[in-house]
């Protein structure tokens, strides 16, 4: 009892190290997301689908507001792999030394996943978004007046999502990797994981099929990318853990030799003593 107390107590305080660690690492990726901050708004005010949207704000705080909020996502893309090795280094002391080099390897290709999230959002998802939604508009003879608080929320909302929407591969390879998931659980509830995806993409999208399926599609994709990965990562860890059973077996065949070995010396070490004995 009391060493599983002591186990939970140096858990706690291992994901509170942790924690501190991420927060001091957000704090100083906050400091560089203030010099990073104001190009980055100029850059997404004149490129892209606002380049041609008048923006205006509509509360004396829209300014500070919208710097805030560039901060904060500057922020969260900087510190996000520290996060990732963080979490890395709290479940590593779990892993075989293979294991932990190879997990660790998955944190660039998830960064960059993240990226390319962020990068299909921003140039595909929301120009047809944008386009949409001035066509639907003028279709109801609305005049759009936009706020350029609520324009950079809106491209948050989109580009944050779909960015951690695409870390799904990494997310299952680590897992399968691990021995943790099985890639015929995926396969099985396909049709489920389906429903699941098509009910995300709808609250992301416009209501209309064209755009839903824009996004539904490449979800899908994702999601068989994802089961074709996680069923090498497993593969890996059944040879893994043959090789540790291979491994285990060896040892055990070396102890039992050398308990065997040790025991026949005894026994001779026995015998030459009652020998001794006898000739005294």
């Amino acid at each position: 009892m009391e060493e599983r107390t002591l186990t939970i107590i140096e858990h706690i305080e291992e994901i509170r190290k942790r924690l501190i660690t991420i927060v001091v690492f957000f704090a100083i990726s906050v400091i560089g997301g203030f010099l990073l901050a104001k190009p980055l708004i100029k850059f997404l005010q004149s490129n892209g689908p606002a380049a041609d949207l008048p923006l205006n704000a509509f509360n004396v705080i829209d300014p500070i507001a919208i710097y805030l909020k560039v901060v904060v996502f500057i922020g969260i893309v900087i510190i996000l792999p520290i996060i990732m090795y963080q979490f890395w280094a709290f479940v590593s002391p779990g892993l075989l030394e293979t294991e932990r080099r190879v997990t660790l390897s998955y944190i660039p290709f998830a960064f960059l996943l993240f990226l390319a999230g962020i990068s299909f959002s921003y140039f595909v998802l929301l120009p047809y978004v944008i386009t949409f939604m001035e066509t639907l508009s003028a279709d109801l003879g609305i005049t759009q007046t936009i706020g350029i608080n609520q324009y950079f929320s809106f491209l948050f909302q989109i580009l944050l999502p779909f960015g951690f929407v695409f870390q799904l591969p990494v997310v299952l390879l680590f897992l399968s990797r691990l021995g943790f998931l099985n890639p015929s659980v995926l396969a099985k509830y396909r049709k489920i994981a389906y429903f699941v995806l098509f009910v995300i993409a709808a609250f992301i999208t416009p209501p209309d099929l064209v755009s839903h399926l824009f996004v539904t599609v490449p979800l899908f994709l994702l999601y068989e990318i994802s089961i074709v990965i996680a069923r090498i990562g497993y593969r890996k860890f059944l040879k893994a853990e043959e090789q540790r059973r291979v491994e285990e077996e060896e040892a055990e065949r070396l102890r039992l030799f050398a308990e065997a070995k040790a025991e026949q010396q005894r026994q001779i070490d026995e015998v030459n003593a009652r020998m001794k004995n006898q000739e005294t």
